[in-house]
């Protein structure tokens, strides 16, 4: 397939002038300066419009609820303007966080009419309907993996019929994403790069293009090619929180702390700030920002200020106590206890209610008291974090992705192990586990597995002298986690 972006395009577009061009007003309004720079033309009016092109912004850079509302906002303004439906029903399908709202989609498009013919009837061009058609199987019939696959192909038929469209091509780019089932699929994530780099060149203002960039190149491997676009999209969209955030996922990656830090520190302040704002509740903050920011400073060594933020967190969910913070708190209370390695203290003795939580927090929560337990001495405590997960995982959904959460319960196995003397038999069970987390695809942001098993390995290795096993293993632990401490 030809990715090449038209020459009329670009033509067009640099044909406003460079200085115009860099300050990215060829298209937008003032007042959406800070959220970057699209061309969507609509059939509807300026004001409609206006709301519609504010929401198409904020919904590249997934500021979900904030979108709708601008959408909400377009369609009071025109109640029959298509494409205000399709937008926010856009905001209820969050593929990279694997999310999808169903029954949520299908009502927004229910309002604009109660049948596909309905809805496309309201569609005043041909684009507008084609967009249209490409969001109806989003919300269609069948299994979600199998409607995201429709609506890629659909969008590859958008993108090819209009070549000079590059919300086309960047929802196409999206789409190529999230049609990836599990894991990081090289092949899908580069073809997507290679899209949105395309709507890059032509628009460096473009909150998608950057953004799909660094989620396409968001691991160790491809993380330098995402360096650009990292630099460049807190600048290009500083009143979206996550995009203050994004740069981070390449950071980490790259293990430049001072950066990660730097960045989730804005996001965190921003998300703040939206809250009051709004008039929103404490629930409504960026935890997401947060985590990532007590991770970084947990990397930097700065076990006090990483303690003020786990405190945070612990005071935020006291308040809002959602399923939502319950999961960032115990995500980072596994971390903490890992990185300072404090058996006893606060981190610790810290209790958070994770029986309705996923696999994985669920997991990394035992984890890390079953191991605190085991480094102090504490046997029977251990066994029994690890009876209680390995309880979960035996009745774990179909559908619930066990590789991380086996990986930390085998490690919990050799940790009890080697506390109980049997420092050889620790060795060897932790050479399998590191075989099977080397299997599993790399994990963007901190680290789904607590305590990195081939870390866990060569820190027993050292104890047996074995200091090229050691070396090896740490090597190892690197590759897929650069610049750990």
């Amino acid at each position: 397939m030809d990715l090449r972006i038209s020459p009329r395009l670009v033509y067009r577009n640099l044909s406003c002038g460079f200085l115009v061009a860099i300050l990215a007003v060829c298209t937008v309004p003032r007042a959406d300066a800070q959220l970057g720079s699209i061309d969507f033309p609509t059939s509807a009016g300026d004001e409609a419009h206006r709301e519609f092109h504010r929401g198409v912004l904020l919904l590249h850079s997934f500021e979900y609820d904030d979108a709708a509302e601008a959408f909400r906002a377009a369609q009071d303004l025109e109640p029959d303007f298509a494409m205000a439906y399709w937008g926010e029903a856009m905001t209820r399908n969050r593929v990279i966080w694997g999310q999808q709202f169903l029954d949520e989609g299908r009502a927004i498009l229910d309002r604009l009419g109660g049948t596909p013919e309905e809805r496309q009837q309201k569609a005043l061009t041909q684009r507008e309907r084609d967009y249209l058609d490409a969001v109806e199987l989003l919300y269609g019939e069948g299994e979600r993996v199998d409607r995201q696959r429709a609506y890629r192909d659909r969008m590859r038929r958008v993108y090819e019929a209009y070549p000079d469209d590059l919300e086309a091509a960047s929802f196409y780019a999206l789409s190529i994403l999230g049609a990836v089932d599990d894991g990081r699929d090289f092949v899908a994530y580069m073809k997507a790069a290679g899209i949105a780099e395309q709507v890059f060149e032509v628009n460096r203002e473009h909150p998608g293009a950057v953004h799909y960039l660094i989620h396409a190149y968001d691991d160790p491997v491809h993380a330098p090619l995402g360096l650009r676009p990292a630099r460049v999209y807190a600048g290009i969209a500083p009143d979206a929180t996550h995009a203050l955030h994004m740069p981070s996922h390449i950071f980490v990656a790259l293990g430049m702390w001072d950066d990660v830090v730097a960045s989730n520190e804005e996001s965190w302040a921003a998300s703040v700030r939206r809250m009051e704002r709004k008039g929103l509740g404490a629930g409504d903050k960026s935890f997401h920002a947060l985590m990532w920011l007590h991770y970084g400073l947990l990397q930097q060594g700065r076990f006090d200020e990483a303690a003020a933020k786990l405190d945070q967190m612990v005071a935020d969910n006291d308040v809002a106590g959602t399923r939502g913070t319950r999961f960032h708190l115990a995500r980072m209370r596994a971390h903490h206890i890992i990185e300072t390695e404090e058996w006893e203290g606060p981190a610790v003795d810290l209790a958070v209610d994770v029986s309705d939580l996923g696999l994985v927090a669920f997991v990394a929560n035992h984890f890390s008291t079953g191991y605190a337990a085991a480094r102090r001495g504490e046997l029977d405590l251990a066994r029994d974090e690890l009876n209680v997960i390995l309880l979960r995982l035996d009745e774990a959904g179909e559908n619930e992705d066990t590789g991380a959460a086996g990986v930390m319960t085998s490690e919990l196995i050799a940790v009890v192990d080697h506390a109980e003397g049997k420092l050889d038999l620790a060795i060897e069970e932790l050479r399998d586990v590191v075989a099977v987390e080397s299997s599993l695809p790399f994990a963007f942001g901190p680290p789904e597995i607590a305590k990195p098993s081939a870390e866990l390995l060569g820190e027993m290795l050292l104890e047996v002298e074995d200091y090229d096993g050691a070396a090896a293993a740490f090597e190892m632990a690197l590759e897929r986690a650069p610049g750990r401490r």
